[in-house]
């Protein structure tokens, strides 16, 4: 059988135990690739007590197949943990080659009712935590001049939805750490990208949904499954992307989109300043046409996966 994408590199996937990231780990490892299957193990909400099975369930599918991997448990919310898992690899297959933050959790709730902790539990986990695994992970690259990192956000955050304000701004800020990822590290030879997936995971099935677009949705499971998601990350992580870097791709099924980044939409000007009554008469007027409405990520998507 011919060397696969990721022949002899070593990944780090977190929130590897589930859903996306166990498609991704066992993508990883059928393309050459010895894996660290991250996941604590947790649920949705991040509240029950960890549980490592999952993840060791991952280990066990990978190695049935002649793939090397093993297990770790720590979280990536805390700093110590993160910096283990990335030692991990290198103390358990000699190096580090490329990452991949796709643990999360959700605590959706409108927002003038979302409490301190659903605020901070999931900037923990997908900003706090994804930064944690990067940094630990850059000591290597730097080193080595080498290394690839593939971050996941959501559509919640680049487009909008209802109840999880935690969930966007994390998501959306996770963007701008991978812009900058991209930029600081590019002298190395390190490169960051984004995935925003649209699956049927755990996570998505939290979000209840009645009536003719329920089941709608579970007519679209069959068509966007984890596993979907697993070949552009895979690729994003192999050296076939080495010309790409600081870019955020949607894939949905089998499509793949190349989503913009923010860039100046219209300018304008007035030589004698602004006042408030001038930018309501003049500014407001010519920018209103290049307004983008205000859509759940849901109304805009609102064509059937293909």
């Amino acid at each position: 059988m011919a060397d696969g994408v990721l022949q002899d590199k070593v990944v780090l996937v977190n929130g590897a135990g589930r859903g996306i990231g166990a498609e991704i780990a066992k993508l990883a490892a059928r393309e050459g690739a010895k894996v660290v299957v991250n996941d604590l193990g947790a649920a949705v909400d991040g509240k029950s007590d960890a549980d490592i099975g999952p993840a060791q369930q991952i280990v066990a599918d990978i190695e049935a197949e002649g793939g090397e991997a093993v297990v770790n448990g720590g979280d990536i919310s805390k700093w110590d943990d993160a910096q283990e898992m990335v030692q991990q690899a290198v103390d358990t297959f000699g190096q580090i080659d490329g990452v991949v933050n796709v643990a999360g959790i959700l605590r959706d709730v409108i927002f003038h009712k979302m409490t301190e902790d659903d605020w901070d539990s999931v900037i923990n986990v997908h900003l706090i935590g994804y930064y944690n695994v990067a940094r630990a992970a850059a000591e290597h690259f730097r080193k080595q001049e080498s290394g690839a990192m593939v971050h996941f956000t959501s559509t919640s955050g680049l487009v909008g939805n209802v109840g999880q304000a935690n969930y966007a701004a994390a998501k959306l800020g996770i963007v701008g750490l991978s812009q900058s990822i991209a930029l600081d590290m590019q002298r190395f030879g390190v490169r960051s990208n984004i995935v925003s997936p649209s699956a049927f995971t755990r996570m998505i099935e939290t979000i209840p949904i009645k009536g003719p677009e329920g089941e709608a949705r579970r007519k679209r499971q069959e068509a966007m499954t984890p596993q979907k998601i697993a070949a552009p990350t895979v690729y994003l992580l192999s050296d076939l992307a080495s010309e790409v870097t600081g870019q955020i791709f949607y894939v949905r099924s089998n499509e793949i989109m190349l989503m913009s980044k923010n860039r100046p939409v219209r300018t304008v000007h007035r030589s004698d300043g602004w006042t408030p009554q001038k930018i309501h008469e003049h500014a407001m007027l010519a920018f209103k046409p290049h307004f983008l409405a205000n859509d759940r990520s849901a109304d805009y998507f609102i064509w059937d996966p293909v």
